[in-house]
């Protein structure tokens, strides 16, 4: 854990040097300004068929257009509180040249459970023109009723809790260009837990969990990040091929808000690998993620400690329960091959499995907990590039069918 600590704190602070010596022209370049699509075929091509709505001229992606993608699903809430309906809208839009601009994109995944369980979460990432800035956000008002298991492995699947808490979460940042493709800057970080019990009669959470901070009725965590982002991707619904690296520290002090000082490191790498570079308009890629997240500090609130499903859009883990493995440091790995089946592009399949492993009742990458699965992938809006994504991931003891917009990662 000591060795594993040293190389992030190195890649921390050696990463920013290892950029300023790349050449630019090496860099992976954008997109054409102007998108043709008029070979590829998406959903909203087929209702214009059905209802013979006939355009006067090609679909392209023109300056500054916004691309929205709506999608109502009745779905299982997170926590596995039985069935909610939910709609996610995804719009995406241009604030500059298309060569010079990456792809805006906000997301929002409001669901119900017509039972006063209810989510309005809001997610956001603004590029300005020729990428000087990027500004992230992150907006949530929850009721958030969610299975736990304790710290690492110490409960059986089975021998689970649920634990009822209100959730605010406000996330802001801005990243400055510094050189082509990275960015460093900061921001504001909140996270506000209350009415924080646990449903099962005669739980005393802390008891469970065997962890004395943020078991009571509430907690707060407020402080400041400090960010480096590393982006050659152009778009983040669907990743083209490229690099991401994100880095972030974050310092929640006492004098800021927060319960107790504590401070947390995250960071996740990406990478896509095309494996038909001669024929760019046939998808047949390699994905792969990973990320670690730790505290320093062994009074992190219990719902703000690293856990599975909850690093920033919620995506890791598929296969697995949401916050089915905590604890003070989280080390997750996903690799998905990714192909068209059709040369419209409407069709195609993804094969995918990961792998973590979490601290808490016994030590980092002393016990691994794997998952795989398959999907489908119909495109929604040849623009945006967004996909719907019907999969069917599983683990030990564990299935679920998963409908989605956009990719995991």
């Amino acid at each position: 854990m000591k060795i594993l600590f040293k190389w992030v704190v190195f890649l921390f602070c050696c990463f920013p040097t290892l950029l300023l010596a790349q050449d630019a022209s090496n860099m992976i370049p954008k997109q054409s300004a102007v998108k043709d699509t008029a070979r590829q075929t998406d959903l909203i091509d087929i209702a214009k068929e059905l209802f013979k709505i006939n355009p006067q001229k090609p679909r392209t992606q023109q300056e500054k257009k916004i691309y929205f993608s709506i999608l109502p699903i009745p779905g299982a809430v997170p926590g596995g509180t039985g069935r909610a309906l939910i709609t996610s809208t995804t719009a995406g839009t241009y604030l500059g040249p298309q060569s010079t601009t990456n792809l805006s994109s906000a997301t929002f995944a409001p669901y119900w459970n017509l039972k006063g369980r209810f989510g309005l979460p809001l997610r956001s990432s603004i590029w300005l023109k020729d990428n000087t800035w990027n500004i992230q956000g992150d907006i949530r008002f929850l009721v958030y009723p969610q299975y736990t298991w304790g710290l690492g492995s110490s409960h059986t699947y089975s021998d689970r809790s649920l634990v009822n808490n209100n959730y605010i979460r406000f996330y802001q940042s801005a990243l400055k260009r510094i050189t082509p493709y990275f960015f460093a800057g900061g921001g504001y970080n909140l996270d506000y837990h209350s009415s924080v019990k646990s449903d099962d009669p005669g739980v005393d959470l802390k008891q469970y969990t065997g962890y004395a901070y943020g078991t009571g009725s509430s907690s707060v965590s407020s402080g400041i990040n400090l960010s480096l982002l590393y982006d050659t991707r152009n778009n983040s619904i669907n990743p083209l091929p490229g690099s991401y690296l994100n880095i972030v520290y974050r310092l929640n002090p006492a004098f800021m808000g927060s319960n107790n000082s504590w401070n947390s490191l995250y960071v996740d790498y990406r990478k896509y690998v095309p494996l038909n570079k001669a024929n760019k308009n046939q998808l047949n890629t390699l994905a792969f993620w990973s990320y670690f997240w730790t505290v320093f500090n062994s009074n992190a609130p219990y719902l703000d400690l690293p856990s599975l499903g909850w690093d920033p859009y919620n995506r890791s883990g598929e296969g697995i329960d949401q916050n089915r493995y905590r604890g003070k440091s989280l080390f997750y790995f996903e690799s998905e091959y990714r192909r068209d089946l059709t040369a419209n592009g409407l069709l195609g399949f993804v094969l995918f499995a990961d792998v973590n492993t979490v601290s808490g009742s016994g030590t980092l990458f002393k016990s691994w907990h794997p998952a795989a699965g398959t999907g489908l992938r119909i495109k929604f809006n040849k623009g945006s590039n967004t996909n719907i994504g019907i999969d069917y991931a599983f683990s030990k003891g564990y299935k679920a069918l998963v409908l989605n917009l956009g990719e995991a990662f």
